[in-house]
């Protein structure tokens, strides 16, 4: 089966396990409708489904953790017996006409901020040897508390800072958010609590606790040390 930017249909039996190898490690993004329906797991380059009752055509996202792209899977359950056979997802090769163009930094019409919040993902969550250069960043002191709790106050998070990396006065800082609940929890740039420049999310939703899913990175971008940016932590 080919990846070819148009959705795959997976068919699942009830209570049988099926195997998509998607030759990558991925994340998994699936809709409310599908809780307690099916198990979904990854690991080692592979997903692992199991229906648990039948359901429509229900689309879900495997999202490429190193280079952040996205695999669309439609999956659907029915009631069989029949033995099912793993699902080997291709990929088509690139041209040189299909192939992503590569642009110097210093001629790059993108904003700042998104460049700073590239660069600090890639920092995070790619081979060092893929992270593309940005001219005139450098490593920023992270000088917050171990753990932020006016960040996402409204939401059962913990927030902890990782790393900052700053260009001239423009500084991103990258905070890991953990789910504290048992909840599946979506996250709003909108309810984060600070004056930023910009923020994004590597994933917008967490998982519940104990789950691989149930901790992402937020990147705040302002305009000077970040603590100056966020609000002041309650004194004990």
């Amino acid at each position: 089966m080919q990846w070819e930017n148009i959705p795959l249909p997976v068919t699942l039996h009830v209570g049988q396990e099926r195997i998509v190898d998607v030759g990558k490690p991925v994340r998994i993004g699936y809709p409310a409708t599908l809780e307690g329906k099916v198990r979904l797991q990854s690991a080692g380059g592979k997903v692992f489904l199991l229906a648990n009752t039948m359901f429509p055509a229900t689309r879900i996202q495997l999202r490429d953790t190193g280079r952040g792209e996205l695999i669309l899977l439609d999956i659907q359950a029915i009631q069989s017996t029949s033995p099912l056979e793993p699902v080997q997802i291709s990929y088509a090769p690139q041209t040189p006409a299909t192939a992503k163009a590569s642009v110097p930094i210093t001629a790059s019409t993108e904003p700042l901020p998104i460049l700073l919040v590239r660069y600090a993902a890639q920092n995070l969550y790619a081979p060092l040897r893929t992270v593309e250069a940005l001219p005139g960043v450098t490593p920023a002191p992270v000088r917050l508390a171990k753990r932020i709790t006016t960040l996402l106050p409204q939401q059962p998070v913990t927030a902890i800072p990782l790393a900052s990396w700053q260009v001239n006065a423009t500084t991103v800082t990258a905070i890991r958010l953990q789910n504290q609940s048992g909840q599946r929890i979506t996250l709003d740039p909108r309810e984060l609590q600070g004056q930023f420049t910009a923020a994004a999310f590597q994933h917008d939703w967490l998982g519940p606790r104990g789950l691989a899913e149930d901790t992402t990175v937020v990147y705040l971008v302002t305009d000077g040390p970040v603590s100056r940016a966020l609000l002041p932590e309650p004194k004990p």
